[in-house]
C-alpha cells in the first residue's frame, strides 16, 4: 500500500490534536504549527494528482483489512483534484487568518485543522458510514469556526446552522442505516454490487434509502428549497471562516456525484440514474432564485452567499445531465467557482474593514483608505463569477451550454444561465457602485480607518488570480477533467476493488 493515501488525513490530525493539546502556547508558535500543516497538504495533494493521473485506482486498507470487510480510503483522480483544490483554498484563507482573526479564540487553529481533515476524509473514504463520521467532523468545526468571535448575529446563524445540519445528520444515519439493514455492507463498491442485484422487494426500499441520502445532500450541498440557511451563515463568518466554507458546499455535490454514479449510476438496474429527473430541475430553480437572491442582497457577504447558491445550481445542472461533457464541464465550473468564491469573501473582509461601523452593508460609508486596488480586485471577482471573459466562469460556463446540446432541456439551461448571469452583473454592479463610488473622502483620511494588511491582500489576490490561471492552464485541466468524469462513469474498476480484481 502507499502510505501517502492516508496523509491528508493524518496530517491534520495531528496538528489539530497537537494544538488542542497546546491550546496555552503562544500564539506565533500556534500559527507556525497549523500553517506548517496546511501548506505542507498542498505538494502532498500534488503528488497524490501526480499518481492518480494514470486513471489506476488505488486503494489504501486500514489494519490490511480489504474491502469490504474493513474501512478503505480510495483514491482516484475526483478525490485528487479535489484535495488539491482544498490544500489551495485552505492555504490561503489560512495566511489570511494568521494575520488577526485567530485571536478572538484559542482553539481557532485546531478547529481549522479539524476542519480540513473532515474535508480530505469526505474525499477520500470509500465507505458510507465513514463518510457520515467525516461529515460530522466538518459539523462540529465549521460550527465552532463560524461562531468564532461570538458575535450575535453569529451565534443567530449558528444556532440555526447547527439545528439543520443536525437534522441532516438523522436523515442521514436513518438513511445508511437501511442501506445497510437491506444490504448487509456500507463500502460503496460493495453496495453499488448488491444494489445492481437487488430483488424487486427490496428495490423500493433501497430507493427510500436513495433519496434520502439526496435530501441529505441536497442541505449540505445548499439545493433549493434547502439553500435557506447558508447566506446568513456565509454572511455572518469570518472572512477566512467564510472562504473556507466556499469548498463545503461542494462536498454535499460531491456525495452526490459519488453516490448516485457508482451506487445509484447505470448499472444499478431498477434504481439506475433515479436521481437525475429531480436534479434537473432543481438545478435550474437553485440557479435562478440564487441569482434573484444576490439581486436583492443588502450586504456583500450576504450577497456573496447567494453567488454560491448559484454555483450549486449551475454545478447540479453538469452533473444532472450525467455525460461525460456534462461532469467534465461541472468539474472545470467547480475549481473555478471554490476559488473565486473564497477570493472574494477574503475581499469582503478587507472592504469591511475599512468601512468602519457600516462593514459590508451595501450603503454610503466613508470611503475607503485603497479604493483602487480593492476596486480592481472586486472587478475582477465580480466578473469572474458572473461569468464574463477573460475569465475561468465564461470558460467554465460555455463548456456547460456546450455539453447541454441542442434540445428543450438545453433551451431551459441557456435561458436560465444567461438570465441569470444579467441579474448577477446588475446586482455586482450595483454593490461595485455603493462600495466605490459613494465614499466621504474626508472620512477616509482618518487614522482610525485602516489599510489593508499585506499579506491580507496577498493571500486574497492570489484566489483571485487562480482565474486566470485556469484560463491559461485550459487545455490540460479540460483534459483532466474529461479523464476524471469518464473514470466516474466506468465502475467496473471500482467494482473490482471487491471483487478481489486489481484496483
Amino acid at each position: 500500500m502507499n502510505h501517502l493515501l492516508i496523509l491528508p488525513v493524518l496530517l491534520p490530525l495531528l496538528a489539530g490534536s497537537l494544538l488542542l493539546l497546546g491550546h496555552r502556547l503562544p500564539l506565533p508558535i500556534k500559527r507556525t504549527v497549523s500553517l506548517f500543516a496546511c501548506w505542507a497538504l498542498l505538494p502532498l495533494a500534488v503528488a497524490l494528482l501526480q499518481l492518480a493521473a494514470d486513471g489506476e485506482l488505488r486503494v489504501y486498507a486500514l489494519g490490511n483489512w480489504q474491502a469490504p470487510f474493513g474501512i478503505v480510503l480510495v483514491l482516484d483522480r475526483l478525490a485528487a483534484l479535489l484535495l488539491v483544490l482544498n490544500a489551495v483554498l485552505s492555504a490561503f484563507a489560512l495566511l489570511y487568518a494568521a494575520r488577526g482573526d485567530d485571536v478572538r479564540g484559542a482553539h481557532f487553529h485546531a478547529l481549522f485543522q479539524f476542519q480540513l481533515l473532515g474535508i480530505n476524509g469526505a474525499f477520500l473514504t470509500g465507505d458510507l458510514f465513514n463518510l457520515f463520521v467525516f461529515f460530522e467532523i466538518l459539523l462540529i468545526s465549521s460550527y465552532a469556526l463560524l461562531v468564532h468571535g461570538n458575535t450575535g448575529p453569529r451565534i443567530r446563524a449558528g444556532v440555526h446552522y447547527v439545528v439543520l445540519n443536525l437534522l441532516g445528520s438523522s436523515l442521514f444515519l436513518i438513511g445508511v442505516s437501511l442501506l445497510y439493514g437491506l444490504t448487509g455492507t456500507l463500502n460503496m463498491a460493495d453496495l453499488a454490487v448488491r444494489v445492481a442485484s437487488a430483488g424487486a422487494d427490496t428495490a423500493p426500499l433501497l430507493a427510500a434509502a436513495g433519496f434520502l441520502l439526496l435530501v441529505v445532500f441536497g442541505l449540505k450541498g445548499a439545493i433549493l428549497p434547502l439553500h435557506f440557511w447558508l447566506p446568513a451563515a456565509y454572511a455572518a463568518a469570518p472572512a477566512p471562516v467564510a472562504a473556507l466554507f466556499a469548498i463545503m458546499t461542494k462536498i454535499g455535490l460531491y456525495a452526490i456525484l459519488r453516490v448516485f454514479t457508482l451506487i445509484y449510476g447505470n448499472q444499478a438496474g431498477e434504481l439506475a440514474n433515479m436521481a437525475n429527473h429531480w436534479l434537473w430541475p432543481l438545478a435550474l430553480l437553485t440557479l435562478g432564485l440564487g441569482a434573484v437572491g444576490a439581486l436583492a442582497a443588502r450586504e456583500l457577504q450576504r450577497m456573496l452567499g447567494y453567488l454560491v447558491v448559484v454555483s450549486v445550481g449551475t454545478l447540479l445542472a453538469g452533473i444532472a445531465m450525467g455525460t461525460v461533457e456534462g461532469l467534465s464541464a461541472a468539474l472545470y465550473y467547480l475549481l473555478h467557482t471554490t476559488l473565486v468564491s473564497g477570493g472574494l469573501f477574503l475581499l469582503a473582509g478587507l472592504i469591511a474593514l475599512q468601512r468602519g461601523v457600516v462593514g459590508g452593508a451595501l450603503r454610503p460609508a466613508p470611503a475607503l483608505r485603497q479604493p483602487l486596488l480593492l476596486g480592481a480586485l472586486f472587478f475582477a471577482g465580480a466578473i469572474s463569477v458572473v461569468g464574463l471573459p477573460p475569465f475561468s466562469g465564461f470558460l467554465g460556463k460555455l463548456m456547460l451550454l456546450q455539453a447541454a446540446g441542442v434540445n428543450q432541456s438545453a433551451a431551459w439551461l441557456w435561458a436560465v444561465v444567461l438570465g441569470g448571469g444579467l441579474v448577477m452583473l446588475i446586482g455586482a454592479s450595483r454593490a461595485g457602485s455603493v462600495l466605490f463610488w459613494r465614499g466621504n473622502a474626508e472620512l477616509a483620511e482618518s487614522a482610525e480607518v485602516p489599510r489593508g494588511d499585506p499579506l491580507r491582500i496577498v493571500a486574497c489576490a492570489a484566489l483571485l488570480v487562480c482565474s486566470l490561471l485556469l484560463v491559461f492552464a485550459a487545455q490540460p485541466l479540460q483534459a483532466y477533467v474529461r479523464a476524471t468524469a469518464a473514470q466516474l462513469l466506468d465502475v467496473a474498476p471500482y467494482l473490482a476493488i471487491v471483487r478481489g480484481g486489481a484496483a
